[in-house]
């Protein structure tokens, strides 16, 4: 069985080690995994026919774990026999926010109150009072997350942006904490409650801390909706904290690390995310 990992160049540098230790569980369980760079890919159609290239070369896997944001990879991948991980309509439908809210919405999630706009659409009046948080839609790691708290920010904020974004209220939500579920398939692995006392973002990269977090009954049932409703691969299913404790949807990552449950625990989710995987591809 062989299979891709996928990333662009720039990830595949900041992640080597991550990188290393995939591979390294794979070759454990007799899966050659092979690292390929995004940007030696081209997918496309020739003759009629899909195709997938590396440096001039057509190739193909048996599946591919793809670690950047790019849908329509995951699209094309799918209608050419690979099974991916995760799947096309996690990587459209989580890796922009938007749509993520929606789709959480539908399943009756709690959300936070937010507004869409396109990169190029600045709305002619704003949907909420100051202060409020603006967020890349595609953004990850807290780093395109903004709080906006008078007119003058805001006039700098919508002047730089180019690309889609939402406005969302920050009232109601506890600042600086938040919690990742890490799942696999339909499998809560773990929780790890993320605080930070120095700023409203709660991401371990930014100075947060971490902890472990026990979920409870009417938590776990929360979860389990949002699991049941689609075949994720491994995910980490991102709350935030209302003021009276409740949880309340932030986002999903697709490529999400695990860098906080290493250190927190000795659970070797890449272990369990390949076994996952020979299972998938052994019922396919």
């Amino acid at each position: 069985m062989n299979g891709w990992l996928i990333y662009t160049e720039a990830d595949s540098i900041r992640n080597k080690s991550y990188i290393d230790w995939f591979i390294d569980e794979a070759k454990k369980q007799s899966i050659e995994l092979t690292l390929l760079l995004r940007e030696d890919i081209s997918i496309g159609i020739r003759r009629d026919k899909q195709i997938i290239n590396t440096k001039g070369k057509e190739v193909y896997a048996d599946f591919a774990v793809v670690r950047t944001m790019d849908p329509l990879l995951n699209k094309q991948l799918e209608q050419m026999g690979v099974t991916v991980f995760n799947n096309a309509v996690i990587s459209e439908t989580f890796n922009h926010k938007a749509h993520g809210y929606l789709a959480m919405q539908q399943l009756g999630i709690p959300v936070p109150e937010s507004y869409f706009f396109h990169g190029k659409l600045i709305p002619s009046s704003l949907p909420l009072n100051f202060p409020f948080v603006a967020k890349a839609a595609k953004g990850k790691g807290g780093n395109q997350v903004t709080m906006i708290d008078n007119q003058q920010e805001w006039e700098a904020y919508r002047k730089s942006c180019t690309e889609d974004f939402l406005l969302q209220s920050p009232k109601n939500i506890q600042p600086g904490k938040d919690l990742r579920v890490f799942v696999i398939n339909k499998k809560i692995i773990a929780a790890v409650l993320r605080s930070n006392a120095n700023d409203f973002r709660a991401n371990y990269s930014l100075g947060g801390t971490a902890s472990l977090y026990t979920l409870n009954k009417t938590e776990i049932r929360t979860i389990q909706k949002i699991i049941d409703a689609y075949d994720f691969g491994l995910v980490g299913i991102d709350f935030m904290f209302t003021e009276d404790g409740k949880l309340i949807f932030n986002e999903i990552e697709d490529a999400v690390g695990s860098r906080t449950l290493s250190m927190l625990t000795d659970i070797n989710i890449l272990e369990a995310y390949i076994s996952y995987i020979k299972e998938k591809i052994a019922v396919r």
